[in-house]
């Protein structure tokens, strides 16, 4: 029983990502987004690495998200390379 125990601990233990990773997984959410609306809000007339232009990318993923049946509210604060995402 322990080692059954002591296993489903390890293997829980594997499946957790560092900070780091998940700080990665983040950055490559944030790059995607940006090739995918970028483009799109600069033709809107927002200029880009601009705030509003991180704006419209973010409005622009949510509406999105929210007609493939996934809600979801994303807010990212900071800049370019160091950029802090959560979404709920």
């Amino acid at each position: 029983m322990r080692i059954l125990m002591f296993l489903a601990v390890i293997a829980a233990l594997a499946g957790c990502a560092t900070p780091a990773e998940r700080a990665a997984q983040v950055q490559r959410e944030v790059d995607e987004m940006i090739q995918v609306y970028g483009p799109a809000c600069e033709k809107l007339g927002y200029k880009a690495d601009s705030d509003p232009w991180r704006q419209c990318i973010l409005r622009l993923s949510e509406k999105d998200s929210y007609q493939r049946g996934y809600p979801a509210t994303t807010n990212c604060f900071g800049h370019r390379g160091f950029m802090q995402c959560t979404t709920f």
